[in-house]
């Protein structure tokens, strides 16, 4: 019985960091701009905490500005739009990002349009997504670029093959599909409604799993050999009072199919931040009109 490549996450995403690194050091010594980044957290969700403070952190670890604004859950939509704003006219930022989910008072989708489109690091900006869709160049939603960046990592050249989607949500499912368009894929999008979901999955040379149900994915929907990308996290309560993670793909059971898949957790998760900071970087690098830095486009080659 083989057993699949693990797809590691921590490593392909010091890989990316490393690139990014270097080429903040170079942006810096060349043009003497500093990237800087813009977070937003409004309330006080745990998870949410963890993730701004990643991103904080991996930021100021690349050489890059980073300035967080936190503020009380109980901010108006309209006081939050009005900083969104002024951080579209502070020069100093390069990139806008506002923490998802927002608190159940505030409109998600006016809070992400009031983000200039050029600032637009999280790649959720409506002009964003429709510039992805018709093949235009577009800031993109940080998860789905992992996707791909790690699928061509297993296989460089994606051209031809069959690929499956299972999600069809606006942050990681629709995106996805698009970039593997881009990609010269031929892509097929179900979801949980899809009838005879296994048969479509089986189909698939590169599986890209974003439902968001624990372990729907099991290994006898999964073709030999193929390449899966677990995009879920579904966090289980335990009986000590703790949580574990599960992806979407039963992954005991994928793991003596696929030929390369990615673990819940250290798998896909690990690359969003990284690719936020490419985001980051492109448009730092696209507002001023720089061309002669090399933003990382797929992970560099291992050492």
């Amino acid at each position: 019985m083989t057993t699949a490549s693990i797809i590691d996450g921590k490593e392909a995403s010091a890989r990316l960091k490393d690139s990014i690194a270097k080429a903040v050091a170079e942006l810096k010594a060349r043009h003497g701009i500093v990237p800087g980044l813009a977070t937003v957290l409004v309330g006080e969700d745990p998870a949410s905490q963890v993730y701004v403070a990643s991103k904080q952190k991996t930021a100021h670890a690349l050489g890059m500005n980073s300035v967080q604004h936190n503020l009380p859950a109980a901010t108006s939509e309209a006081d939050l739009i009005n900083l969104v704003r002024s951080l579209n006219s502070d020069p100093a930022i390069n990139g806008i990002l506002v923490q998802l989910p927002l608190p159940k008072h505030i409109d998600a989708l006016k809070v992400i349009t009031a983000i200039a489109v050029a600032k637009d690091v999280d790649g959720l900006h409506p002009e964003n997504a429709g510039r992805l869709v018709t093949g235009g160049e577009a800031l993109v939603s940080c998860t789905p670029m992992g996707c791909i960046m790690l699928a061509k990592d297993v296989r460089a050249d994606l051209t031809g093959l069959h690929a499956v989607v299972v999600g069809r949500s606006n942050l990681v499912g629709k995106p996805v599909a698009h970039l593997l368009l881009n990609e010269n894929c031929t892509v097929t999008i179900a979801h949980s409604r899809t009838k005879d979901l296994a048969a479509i999955c089986r189909t698939a040379d590169i599986l890209v799993a974003a439902v968001g149900r624990k372990e729907m994915i099991r290994g006898d929907w999964i073709k030999p050999g193929a390449t899966v990308i677990d995009v879920g996290i579904n966090r289980v309560p335990t009986a000590e009072g703790k949580s574990k993670l599960y992806g979407d793909v039963a992954f005991a059971e994928a793991v003596s199919v696929a030929g390369a898949i990615t673990p819940v957790p250290g798998g896909v998760g690990l690359m969003t931040v990284a690719c936020l900071m490419v985001n980051t970087l492109k448009a730092t690098c696209a507002q001023a009109g720089i061309t002669d830095i090399a933003v990382p486009t797929r992970l560099p080659a291992k050492a």
